[in-house]
């Protein structure tokens, strides 16, 4: 193990580092418990590769995070987007509705009826040769109806009962 001496070194040659590991001297040789080994490196193996899957799907959990919050932004940026083309359009035909409003009140002053009805009619103003005064008398041509008309309606036996006490009182 590598430690390091903190401070001046007062001896002439420098000390010697240790390696973090020791190499095998002899890889190939055999040893007794060799089949156990093996064994037990297949099964070393296979755990090895469990925290890689495990890493692998995190990173895949990860990524489709990430996919998910960017698609839901994309989909707020393009209804945004539609949102402000809408008060575009709105404003736009808020404009030619006032321009429109202004454009009728314009037309239908007096004055533009008049020049429309000259121009386009040929009509024009009244003159005192084109005036006929009519004197009728004041003599009432209606006639009153000649004959009266009595509207009787079927009456409940009641309303006779009530009607010929009437009578005899009064």
């Amino acid at each position: 193990m590598a430690y390091r001496q903190v401070g001046y070194q007062y001896e002439t040659s420098p000390r010697k580092l240790q390696p973090e590991y020791e190499p095998n001297k002899n890889p190939y040789a055999k040893k007794k418990g060799s089949t156990l080994k093996q064994t037990k490196s297949k099964k070393q193996q296979k755990r090895s590769i469990k925290p890689h899957v495990k890493t692998i799907l995190y990173i895949l959990v990860g990524f489709a995070i990430l996919f998910s919050i960017s698609y839901r932004n994309s989909l707020i940026t393009e209804g945004f987007n539609k949102k402000e083309t809408l008060k575009k359009q709105l404003n736009v035909l808020q404009k030619e509705n006032a321009q429109t409003a202004i454009a009728i009140q314009n037309s239908l002053n007096l004055a533009n009826i008049e020049k429309a009805a000259a121009s386009m009619l040929g009509m024009k103003k009244i003159d005192e040769a084109q005036k006929v005064y009519v004197n009728l008398p004041k003599k009432d041509y209606v006639e009153p109806a000649s004959e009266q008309v009595v509207v009787t309606q079927e009456q409940s036996w009641v309303d006779k009962l009530l009607e010929s006490i009437m009578n005899l009182i009064g």
